[in-house]
């Protein structure tokens, strides 16, 4: 967990009755309960740990529409309003900056790419720029390396992951939300096919909805009922530096990327990287997976850790009496693997010699938690009344947060969600659904 992610306290009263009750403090949660609460709904959140201490606050930060998969862009456009919004409604600045995305690359095939995404783009009024390899080469400051060209999002940005989910779920707490965290959620309280509520450490809630946004637990949670969601998670590596020259908001290369933070620091890791780890929940989804392992085989590895025997991908997934008595199991983090901290060092110094001797302040893991199409659940759950699932964001969910919580929002409320929910239902993942793994 991140030594700047922002502490929040938890409501001192616990209650014993809730419109909805969110399970999990990552950014969907909290999003969700911020806009559950806008309404007059009540909304109790439950965290098992700290709220945004897994991948809400471990990611890179970046906001954007640029290269994102057409199902996903309704939400993405939306999103970048809602950050605007949130950061005036709450009175909190969460970071959000609009200080425009650099994508630069040597290889052909990456640049037509993202020139043919244009045309998907145009339906959505988002218009990048093409940039020469001139251009590319002037807009990030590097050196020692040719770029065939680049794209400029001038309207995408970043937000700050230590402060976004906190401070976000204090906007919802303002508004009447309450927040519950070291409360673990030891399951449903399910009567005649619909929940009623959820048993935690604390008590019972009663509910009419329960929404589940726990992330990388999200499958282990769901099994207990015998809902199948096919979810893999990823182990990811990054850092951030002291602080450091300014050459840029936010950078993509083929070696390396950086995101300017709030303390003058770089976020920096490198794109695609990661480790999938063999657990018990992923030899259950192998099938479902393999199409999306095929296509990213290149930059993955694998091997088997602590995951295969504790966590949520273990023998037994979600069992909240253990977590009651194995602290650690309540935020999970994994150990940054040293290697990449190497090879994104020896990257960044090589591209950006203005960054060479920058310190690096910390480093980290997390988990992407990945469904098999690399798009998010967003959904109702056939079979049990009042339960909605939230989850699988696939390592795009910080930016699209804000939409896919207020999407999950108006699904628990049964509202006209802004955004076609097709492309996001459970359904597909297990009916048989010819699925297209994300272009993302």
């Amino acid at each position: 967990m991140s030594k700047q992610l922002v502490r929040i306290p938890s409501d001192e009263k616990f209650p014993a009755r809730a419109d909805v009750v969110v399970i999990g403090g990552g950014i969907i949660g909290v999003t969700a309960a911020y806009f559950l609460a806008r309404q007059g709904v009540s909304v109790a959140l439950i965290e098992k740990g700290q709220v945004g201490g897994e991948q809400s606050s471990r990611n890179w930060g970046w906001c954007r529409q640029q290269n994102r998969d057409a199902r996903e862009l309704p939400v993405s456009t939306v999103s970048m309003r809602l950050w605007d919004e949130l950061m005036a409604e709450t009175g909190h600045d969460l970071g959000f900056r609009r200080c425009g995305l650099r994508y630069v690359t040597d290889n052909p095939a990456q640049l037509a790419e993202w020139d043919a995404w244009r045309e998907l783009a145009r339906q959505y009024d988002i218009n990048p720029r093409m940039l020469s390899g001139d251009e590319a080469a002037d807009m990030i400051g590097s050196s020692g390396r040719r770029w065939l060209g680049g794209v400029y999002s001038e309207d995408d940005g970043k937000a700050e992951p230590a402060l976004a989910a906190p401070l976000i779920a204090e906007g919802a707490r303002a508004r009447g939300a309450t927040i519950h965290q070291h409360c673990v959620a030891l399951g449903l309280d399910v009567s005649n096919g619909a929940v009623s509520g959820v048993v935690t450490e604390r008590g019972t809630i009663r509910a009419d909805a329960v929404l589940c946004a726990a992330g990388a637990w999200a499958s282990a949670f769901c099994r207990n009922y015998g809902i199948s969601f096919p979810q893999a998670s990823i182990r990811q590596t990054a850092l951030r530096t002291g602080p450091a020259p300014d050459i840029g908001g936010a950078i993509y290369t083929p070696d390396c990327t950086l995101t300017r933070r709030l303390d003058g620091g770089y976020t920096m890791a490198i794109s695609g990287k990661g480790r999938i780890e063999i657990t018990p929940q992923a030899v259950r989804y192998t099938r479902e997976f393999m199409p999306a392992f095929i296509k990213r085989f290149k930059n993955v590895t694998f091997g088997i850790g602590k995951s295969f025997i504790e966590g949520p991908e273990a023998f037994g997934g979600w069992k909240g009496e253990k977590m009651l008595s194995l602290e650690h199991l309540r935020i999970l983090d994994p150990e940054p693997e040293q290697h990449l901290i190497t090879l994104t060092l020896e990257r960044v110094r090589k591209l950006f010699p203005a960054l060479a001797d920058v310190p690096v302040a910390e480093s980290w893991g997390g988990y992407v938690d990945c469904t098999p199409d690399s798009v998010p659940v967003i959904s109702s759950v056939d079979g049990m009344k009042g339960f909605y699932l939230a989850a699988g964001c696939s390592g795009h969910g910080f930016g699209l947060g804000p939409g896919l919580g207020m999407l999950a929002a108006q699904l628990v409320t049964n509202d006209t969600p802004f955004a076609d929910t097709q492309p996001f239902r459970l359904s597909r993942l297990v009916d048989g659904s010819q699925l297209d793994v994300g272009n993302i």
